[in-house]
């Protein structure tokens, strides 16, 4: 009786031409109205972006990184989902234990689904669940670290081709959604997934320079993503998915930009010349919720001396912050703060509270600061790859890490 009157509905809904909602398993994630919600409850977060978790050979050392993020109050977890090695590559990667995903000898890579590949990711969801934590899994890489979007390049276009290549050859495009239907097909059923991410840092230049077809106005970024963002939703019906983007925005009427040495310059993350348009990109139908980074003190080299204009670090975050909550608002979708950092203990400890504290008051989902440091740790001495290392049971610091001995910095987000 009860499939019987089920079909009806279906058939009211189908004639008033409704589809109805697919229900969504317990313990995914999903967002709605603005928000995160789980299990019909809102769900706000702290999270932790570690890369280097899935490079770890130990499992106890995967347990106990784990336990500290729990401890402090983590729910989410952002981790690549990608480590790609040439051929050439190979026997040291065999000799150090290097996780790696993928190899490439030719125009075709071949997956690693052994003990130091895949199954090491599958270790690091499985455990994530266990303590209550969420993943956040990116595809590859817009740099060159970890085996990201230029070995596409590399191998399939060729020397000589420019960094976006990447989002318009057919053949690359092919490549990579292969690779995409083997990471989603793995873990589609598992709640311990919180959302895919289509790149890390998508730009129209990587290590490698852009390309006339990927300057301000083109809108080949966003084609792609729309492009990535609806093929990941024909194998996944269920889980959240965003673009990973650090945030650009394309203004062209406003003519951002600032004076340095009598010379105006336009601000490469307000002109669309990174390829970017995030309240575009966030319209964008199977774009779930929003991500955007903050690296002032890096990307704004020229302002940041004594001698220049009033311009501080902390502000220009301030404001950054505010232009994506007031996009995401538009949006009616989730935003969260991906990546942030700044160096030096001193601006750490009086940055990240003004920063965290606006993105609270303004509703942001989630908060995710750059990086997660662990200390204890059981591994060897040993070096990972791009100068990524462990010593003495620390995880690799790049100046971002946060460790748990940091009280001042680490009592922010705990």
């Amino acid at each position: 009786m009860h499939s019987f009157l089920a079909l009806i509905f279906c058939a009211l809904l189908a004639f008033a031409g409704a589809q109805p909602s697919p229900v969504v398993p317990k313990g995914f994630v999903t967002q709605r109205n603005g928000e995160f919600r789980l299990n019909g409850k809102p769900f706000n977060f702290v999270g932790a972006n570690s890369y280097w978790v899935p490079l770890l050979t130990k499992k106890e050392d995967v347990h106990a990184t784990f336990r500290e993020m729990q401890g402090a109050g983590i729910k989410v977890l952002r981790t690549w989902g990608f480590n790609a090695i040439n051929g050439s590559e190979l026997a040291l990667a065999r000799e150090t234990d290097l996780t790696y995903y993928q190899v490439w000898n030719s125009t075709e890579w071949v997956i690693n689904d052994g003990p130091q590949g895949l199954q090491r990711l599958d270790y690091v969801i499985k455990t994530a669940g266990l303590y209550g934590i969420k993943v956040i899994l990116a595809f590859t890489n817009n740099w060159v670290g970890y085996g990201g979007s230029e070995l596409y390049v590399n191998w399939i276009a060729g020397a000589g081709s420019t960094h976006d290549v990447f989002f318009s050859d057919p053949r690359i495009i092919a490549s990579y959604q292969r690779y995409v239907t083997v990471i989603v097909n793995r873990y589609k059923n598992s709640p311990n997934i919180f959302a895919w991410e289509l790149m890390n840092e998508a730009r129209c230049l990587g290590d490698l320079p852009a390309g006339p077809n990927c300057v301000a106005g083109t809108n080949l970024l966003s084609h792609w993503y729309k492009q990535q963002s609806d093929y990941v939703r024909s194998l996944d019906s269920y889980h959240m998915i965003t673009t990973g983007g650090e945030g650009h925005f394309y203004w062209p009427d406003k003519n951002v930009g600032f004076w340095h040495n009598g010379v105006f310059i336009s601000d490469y993350n307000f002109n669309g010349q990174a390829g970017e348009d995030f309240d575009a990109d966030l319209q964008l139908e199977n774009i779930d919720f929003g991500t955007y980074h903050i690296y002032p003190q890096y990307w704004y080299t020229l302002l940041d001396t004594p001698s220049s204009t009033n311009f501080t670090i902390k502000d220009w975050g301030l404001s950054w912050i505010q232009d994506h909550a007031d996009s995401a608002k538009k949006a009616n979708k989730p935003v969260i703060l991906e990546e942030f950092g700044v160096s030096g203990l001193q601006n750490k400890t009086e940055i990240y509270p003004e920063w965290v504290g606006l993105a609270l008051k303004t509703r942001h989902a989630g908060i995710m600061p750059w990086q997660f440091g662990m200390t204890g740790l059981k591994e060897d001495n040993r070096v990972f790859k791009y100068a990524d290392y462990i010593i003495d049971g620390a995880s690799p610091n790049d100046g971002f890490a946060i460790y748990k001995n940091q009280t001042a910095v680490w009592n922010i987000f705990a």
